[in-house]
Formats: structure tokens, sequence, C-alpha cells
């Protein structure tokens, strides 16, 4: 039992020490990011917005069955803003806009937090898969890699939604089956990078298992631009989805941004802006606040400023 305790405080110290390191990292990567106001700008956004999405049942007082799909007032066509009940104004449907462009926070959400969360986990573990083992195995995936990304996002994931139907159930799943690949790409470069280090060596003369080593190594040390990428991608994601559903390819009468603009999109020329402009100024603001985010996390994380600090 005493050797068993002499044996493992090496490795509980090092842990503890890493857990410090971490801390303390955290604490100087979130100074850096609040001291960004271009940064600080993009998290303003991203918590009004998601504040919107959270808080969309009592800001509309929805009382419908489905709340995502948008009421319709056939008494109210083409209202413009200002009209009592319609602040935003009304589509050439009766929808209200103010009601599209809330619940459609709601909608870019989900889309957002679902494709991001499925496709980082199939890309790093596909990456890491790549990168742990080499070979054969390292040289299949890749190769099937490239064939994906040898293709425009926009045109695989509007021929894939496309070939599904038109449902914004298949919109998510089209990108899905797209935005993987660069997750496991850069995994893959990052495990081979973080490989070669001396602390990983260390840990494997210390007597760590493969698996140990991995997570507690190798994949915290190689996550960083994938956080970053993520974060970018939250945006893209959304404007992505809103083009697929402006030509079509969601259901129609639900509240979802790209929808709206292409409802409101016959309206313009006969200066009846509104059901276009402000689901489209949402969608700009989205893809702009986690750009900004994107650029200060990438600015934080990058090497080269940790140097200078």
């Amino acid at each position: 039992m005493a050797n068993t305790n002499i044996e493992g405080a090496p490795i509980r110290r090092r842990q503890d020490s890493a857990l410090r390191v971490r801390l303390r990292r955290g604490g100087e990567l979130l100074g850096l990011i609040l001291s960004n106001p271009t940064t600080v700008f993009g998290l303003i956004l991203i918590f009004g917005m998601l504040g919107m999405a959270l808080f969309a049942p009592w800001l509309t007082q929805a009382n419908t069955p489905d709340p995502y799909q948008m009421p319709r007032d056939w008494g109210a066509l083409r209202m413009p803003p200002g009209t009592p009940g319609h602040p935003l104004g009304t589509t050439n449907t009766g929808g209200d806009v103010l009601y599209g462009v809330i619940w459609g926070s709601r909608t870019s959400l989900q889309l957002s937090i679902v494709v991001v969360g499925v496709t980082v986990v199939i890309g790093t573990a596909i990456g890491s898969i790549a990168g742990m083992v080499g070979g054969k195995v390292d040289e299949i995936l890749m190769r099937i890699v490239d064939v994906f990304l040898s293709i425009p996002e926009l045109i695989f994931a509007l021929a894939i939604a496309a070939i599904l139907g038109p449902s914004f159930t298949n919109i998510i799943l089209s990108l899905c089956l797209v935005f993987w690949v660069k997750y496991a790409r850069i995994m893959r470069a990052q495990i081979i990078l973080v490989k070669q280090n001396d602390y990983v060596d260390a840990a494997r003369v210390i007597g760590d298992s493969r698996l140990n080593i991995y997570f507690r190594d190798i994949l915290p040390n190689a996550a960083t631009p994938l956080v970053v990428q993520a974060t970018l991608d939250m945006g893209a994601i959304v404007l992505i989805g809103a083009t697929l559903s402006f030509i079509g390819l969601s259901e129609s009468g639900i509240a979802e941004w790209g929808v709206l603009v292409s409802e409101g999109q016959a309206g313009i020329a006969s200066g009846r802006w509104w059901a276009s402009t402000f689901p489209g100024l949402m969608i700009f603001l989205w893809a702009l606040a986690f750009n900004l985010l994107g650029d200060g996390l990438r600015d934080a994380l990058d090497p080269r400023t940790e140097s200078r600090r």
C-alpha cells in the first residue's frame, strides 16, 4: 500500500500542477478577451440575442400549439412598422415580423448548437483516430476528408438538402454532413504536432496509458484551434442555413430568418422593405457577433500573444 501511494504521488502532483496552470491561463485568457473592445461588442450582441431566444415565449406571449409556426393576421396584410399590435409590420401573408424575428433567434440558436456540437464531436473523433493511429488508417480517413473538402460548403449543403427534401431538420442534417471535415483536418494536424512535445514523452515514461495521455495531455493542448473554428462557424452556419431557407429548402411559414427574408422579397420593389430588412439585419448581426468573438479568441489564444505577455 505504501509503495502504491509513493508511485501515485508524482502523478497526483502533476495533475494538481496542470490544474493550477490551466486555471491561471483561463483567467489570463478572460482578461485578454475583455480587454478587446470589438470582442466585448460581439459578446454583448451574442448575449442580447441569446436572451431574446431564451425568453421568446414571454416576449411574444405565444399561445399557439406550435410556437415555431408564424401566426397569421389575415386582416392585417402588409402593414408597415408602427402598426398597433405589429411594431415591425407584417408580411404579405399577415405574419408578424417581430414574432418571426424573436422566434427566429431561437431557431438559429438551435441550428448553430446542434450543427456545431455534432460536427465538432465527429470531426474530433475522426481527426484523433487519424492522428493517433497513423499509417493506412490515417491515409484512408484523410482521403475521405479531401473528397468532402473539394466541394464548396454551400453547394454541397444545397445538394444534400435538395435530395432530402424541404425541411428544417434536413437543413440541419445537410450542414452536419458538410461541416465535420474541417474539424477532422484541424484535429489531425494538431494531434501530430502535440505528440512531438516533451511532456507527452514524459507522460509515457512515468507509465501513463495511451488513453490517459490522449485525454490529459494531447486533447486539451490540441483543442484551441477547434474552439476558434467552432465560434466562427456559429455565425457561418446560420448564414448558410438562412440561404437554404431563402431558396425554399425549409418549411414555409416557420419562424426562421431566411424564410422571412424569402417571404418579404416580393414586396421590396413596392416599398414594403420591412419584411425582409429586419430578419436580414438579424442574420447580419448574428454572423458579425460570432466573427468578432472568434477573432478575439484567435488573438487571445495565439502563442505569439502569450510570448509577448
